[in-house]
């Protein structure tokens, strides 16, 4: 069959059976068949959207290199947006067939824009990424994103979480099209940093690895154009096949377990659980002057 190409809903998919998660024996089919579970939970966050790819053709194990622009040779499931600023276009994905089309062409994560094709320059989203340094536990991971939960509380914000599916978690903002990408960094460079002041033994928001050691990195530069999160629902192109997951804010506890949400659970989470972050387009909010 490694030969032989299928039709998945109508994208062609070829050597159906090549295994991209060696450990876990998960093959191309079984990630198409998990990304169309997942897509009606998942296209509200990455559709529209200019998307950076980590492929992996031969599997996560081998070679692996990002791309951010649409090249030659592109499948019609894609589409392809010119971004003022960039010499090439991105792509972007319009449903779920671009997401089988990415399948097809070795993709094992999926980092969209924080902002649509129709306004590139406005971002609808602010990210915190909470990035432990050695020594750090994930309780204290989880810790670290409540704080900015109630930080981000105190100036008026809702948040969401989800895990990064590594050894981190998220904290998204959703905010109003109206500020521009250096205005929301600044805004979120501004927060990270107002916490590793009052809290130096836990925090900083300096990517040096030898400083990292028993504190929580607050990576705030996600909030940029070439520099991006990876998408809910997404898969990682790490061993375990573990994916990058909504939350509800009651499991984000000391307990929660972030290698729990993977390709095979995932899928049946939504089905028993529904999706968390399914209201989350309907939350208005600005940020604070």
């Amino acid at each position: 069959m490694s030969g032989t190409a299928i039709d998945f809903e109508g994208v062609r998919l070829t050597s159906p059976d090549k295994v991209l998660y060696p450990e876990q024996g998960v093959t191309k089919l079984a990630l198409a068949e998990y990304y169309r579970a997942v897509a009606p939970a998942m296209l509200p966050h990455v559709a529209d959207r200019p998307i950076t790819l980590v492929r992996c053709p031969a599997g996560q194990e081998k070679t692996c290199f990002y791309q951010r622009h649409a090249g030659s040779g592109v499948s019609d499931s894609l589409g392809q947006v010119v971004v003022p600023g960039f010499e090439e276009p991105y792509l972007y994905l319009r449903d779920a067939a671009g997401l089988f089309a990415l399948v097809q062409m070795g993709v094992l994560e999926i980092h969209p824009w924080g902002a649509r094709r129709d306004r590139p320059d406005r971002p609808d989203r602010v990210v915190f990424d909470f990035d432990p340094g050695e020594g750090v536990t994930f309780a204290d991971v989880v810790a670290a994103a409540l704080d900015m939960r109630a930080r981000l509380g105190r100036l008026g914000l809702v948040g969401v979480c989800k895990t990064s599916g590594g050894k981190g978690l998220h904290l998204v903002v959703p905010i109003e099209r109206r500020h521009d990408y250096p205005e929301v960094k600044a805004f979120a460079k501004a927060v990270s940093e107002q916490a590793a002041r009052e809290m130096p033994e836990r925090y900083l928001t300096r990517i040096s690895k030898a400083e990292r050691v028993g504190r929580i990195l607050i990576d705030y530069l996600r909030n940029d154009p070439t520099s991006t999160a990876i998408a809910p629902y997404s898969t990682r192109a790490r061993p375990k096949a573990t994916v990058s997951t909504p939350l509800d804010w009651s499991e984000v506890t000391p307990g929660l377990d972030p290698a729990c949400f993977t390709i095979e659970t995932v899928p049946i989470r939504l089905q028993g659980l529904g999706d968390p972050w399914a209201s989350v387009g309907d939350i208005r909010q600005r940020l604070p002057r």
